[in-house]
């Protein structure tokens, strides 16, 4: 079985493109910085930047919504290339073709704070866990319409 799954953030907007001929699909590519711990190094925390591809519709949301920070899930499998580069070297590659991609949190949080590759950490607070409900401000009852 070849399955992958990954939550990161990304390190740069993606880059779509379109193949050519009859039915063109879109092809976008980008790459998630993963955090990985490191026993070794008194846990401190290191990040694998991971290439992911997505076809077709997937690529079309991927332009469309993701922007450079954000945190997501991409669950996909892993699929290994090669070509031959302009100096006749042989170049091997290793992508993630996502099959499925979601938000990791919410618009606000992301905005907060964004993933720095250079620093290899996010400078955004870390988001309580909640239950997901707002707390309402006493004496604004009366003015709901669902009492």
């Amino acid at each position: 079985m070849n399955k992958v799954i990954l939550m990161g953030r990304l390190t740069r907007d993606p880059e779509v493109r379109y193949s050519q001929g009859e039915s063109s699909t879109a092809v976008a590519r980008y790459s998630l910085a993963v955090d990985r711990r490191r026993s070794g190094n008194n846990g401190e925390q290191t990040a694998d930047f991971i290439n992911i591809v997505a076809f077709g519709r997937s690529a079309e949301f991927a332009e469309k919504y993701f922007r450079k920070g954000m945190k997501v899930l991409v669950t996909g499998r892993i699929q290994t290339g090669s070509y031959t580069n302009k100096d006749g070297q042989k170049v091997y590659t290793t992508d993630v073709v996502a099959e499925d991609q979601e938000f990791c949190e919410s618009k606000n949080s992301s905005n907060n704070g964004g993933y720095d590759p250079a620093q290899g950490h996010s400078d955004a607070a870390p988001v309580s866990a909640g239950d997901g409900f707002m707390n309402i401000p006493e004496g604004i009852d009366e003015e709901l319409p669902f009492n």
